[in-house]
């Protein structure tokens, strides 16, 4: 039996998923996308794996640049989440009105309100199907306020944790 595409489709939307916008920054420019298809592979080295379609505009700047940043974003942050997903517009340089940047070690803008941000090299990149899959080294992190993060669930935007630590 054969998973049809819409089928597939329909199922991921039920695997809830942190949202994170991916920056990058070096030889191609400065630029990112929203993304949930992020995750942990390994913490030796510490490394993570980001999905993203092989015709988006970000695939060839990462590339290029070398470099990424995953910005985990807190429950508030919907407004940053749309820029980078292209809601509105707005492309390339111009999403980064949103929120206040900086840099820790590979260059890669970091949304200093992000909930966790991971600064990396990128490792590799297998290409699979429609997507280019990139491993991506940690160089350094920077942790953010406790507080309740940002998922993509059914299709939709939930706030998810509690907005203190509970011990």
């Amino acid at each position: 039996m054969t998973v049809s595409r819409d089928e597939f489709r329909d199922a991921m939307a039920r695997l809830g998923a942190a949202v994170n916008v991916v920056t990058s920054a070096g030889v191609a420019g400065r630029g990112g996308f929203t993304a949930s298809a992020v995750c942990s592979v390994t913490d030796d080295p510490p490394t993570l794996l980001v999905c993203l379609n092989r015709t988006s505009s970000g695939n060839a700047l990462l590339k290029a640049n070398g470099v990424l940043c995953v910005n985990t974003l807190a429950a508030g942050q919907r407004p940053i989440s749309d820029a980078f997903a292209g809601i509105g517009g707005l492309k390339g340089e111009s999403r980064f009105v949103h929120g206040d940047w900086s840099r820790l070690v590979t260059g890669a803008p970091v949304l200093e309100a992000a909930a966790v941000s991971f600064d990396c090299e990128i490792a590799d990149v297998v290409e699979k199907g429609t997507h280019s899959v990139f491993f991506a080294e940690v160089r350094a992190i920077r942790q953010g306020a406790p507080g309740r993060a940002l998922i993509w669930y059914g299709r939709g935007y939930h706030p998810v944790g509690h907005d203190e630590v509970v011990g």
